[in-house]
């Protein structure tokens, strides 16, 4: 053979073949991850039952015996109790839950000054919807007014005194929007005071490390309960006499400071995940400290936290009900306050339905955060892309 004859070479690319019809489709999907083993397969057939056992159930309390018109608690009464319903009806009593849906939502807020608290939510997600959206530009400006002015312009709609707005004291504040409002205060102090410990728990000064350190594993190493109790009933204690602290007020610092400890070690942790050379490589172009953790490290050590992050602020978000411990209502201890303390909806199904309902606002808002994260996870995920 002609050792220049190239005949034998491929010019062109074999074309793709498709994948084996058995590893593509939905048959694949489950044969990998539902039965792939034995073990597999047994839990997958126990899950399916309970489900089938399940399902039914809650979908047939929750909807379709439900009672959803009435103007009291006979509406939610069997026959056996006096009511309307026959004997051994089992359902959702969801009039119980419109008819109280305003204390659910604010608490005893003043029903004509409500139009406050619906204004302030509505700013609200005007100015988080644009941040939460990457490409929605002038992110600079939104992350202001948000931050920076939003919280001027809540506390004087919802508080009031000025401008010709009624002064409404914060003991009637409650359901939702108390919930909201510990979580907003707790979010926005909780990230850059934890930005703060962190970065002081890995300082060289001793003080600041030895400071930083010892109120993180403080904080850490006690529960939320005794923390908004010290913030209630001991911060008074320490003040001069005759100065006082609004509850509200206690209970925000205590929420946030307890908030911020845990965020601390999250935001630490990525600080670690960080390789050397991103150190080095900021002090070889001559960056301050400041410019290099701003810059360089800080970015991607809270893209590495994410989940850790996100994961602080929906515990925080459901612990706000703790608040209950020192005279304060938000959302469930509303609901608690209703189903214990209102004769007019007093029966056997009436706290099963807000306890539901409870539980499905805080799923909504925990649901919601955990979603978002994911995205910005995925969004920012780009270090092994080709």
């Amino acid at each position: 053979m002609d050792e220049h004859d190239m005949s034998w070479v491929r010019t062109e690319m074999v074309l793709a073949e498709a994948a084996p019809r058995s590893q593509v489709g939905p048959g694949a999907w489950i044969r990998k991850n539902l039965f792939a083993t034995p073990t597999d397969a047994a839990m997958t057939l126990a899950s399916l039952l309970l489900l089938a056992w399940a399902v039914p159930q809650v979908l047939n309390w929750v909807f379709f015996s439900a009672v959803w018109v009435g103007a009291d608690r006979t509406a939610c009464l069997t026959t056996e109790q006096g009511g309307q319903l026959p004997a051994g009806w089992s359902g959702a009593c969801w009039p119980f839950v419109s008819g109280r849906i305003g204390q659910f939502m604010f608490g005893r807020y003043p029903f004509e000054e409500r139009w406050r608290v619906v204004l302030t939510g509505a700013i609200f997600v005007a100015l988080l919807a644009p941040l939460l959206i990457p490409k929605v530009p002038y992110k600079g400006l939104n992350a202001i007014l948000f931050f920076g002015v939003f919280p001027f312009v809540a506390f004087f709609l919802l508080v009031g005194g000025a401008f010709g707005l009624p002064y409404v004291e914060t003991p009637v504040w409650g359901g939702l929007m108390v919930t909201l409002v510990l979580s907003y205060v707790g979010i926005v102090v909780s990230l850059p005071l934890g930005i703060i410990l962190a970065l002081g728990r890995r300082s060289q000064m001793p003080i600041v490390k030895l400071l930083s350190v010892i109120f993180i594993e403080t904080v850490r190493g006690v529960p939320l309960v005794t923390v908004l109790f010290m913030a209630s009933f001991m911060l008074p204690l320490f003040v001069p006499p005759g100065m006082s602290f609004d509850k509200l007020l206690r209970a925000l610092i205590g929420v946030a400071l307890f908030a911020s400890a845990y965020m601390a070690e999250v935001v630490r942790g990525g600080l670690q995940a960080i390789p050397k050379g991103q150190y080095e490589g900021a002090d070889s172009l001559g960056f301050s400290y400041w410019q290099k953790m701003g810059f360089i490290i800080m970015p991607q050590a809270l893209k590495l936290v994410i989940p850790g992050i996100v994961n602080t602020f929906i515990g925080m978000f459901k612990d706000t009900t703790l608040v209950l411990i020192i005279s304060m209502f938000d959302l469930l201890g509303v609901v608690k306050q209703n189903i214990s303390g209102d004769p007019t909806w007093a029966t056997p199904q009436t706290a099963k339905t807000g306890y539901v309902f409870a539980a499905a606002i805080f799923w909504i808002f925990c649901f919601g955060m955990s979603r978002y994260s994911m995205f910005m996870e995925r969004r920012l995920d780009t270090s092994y892309k080709r």
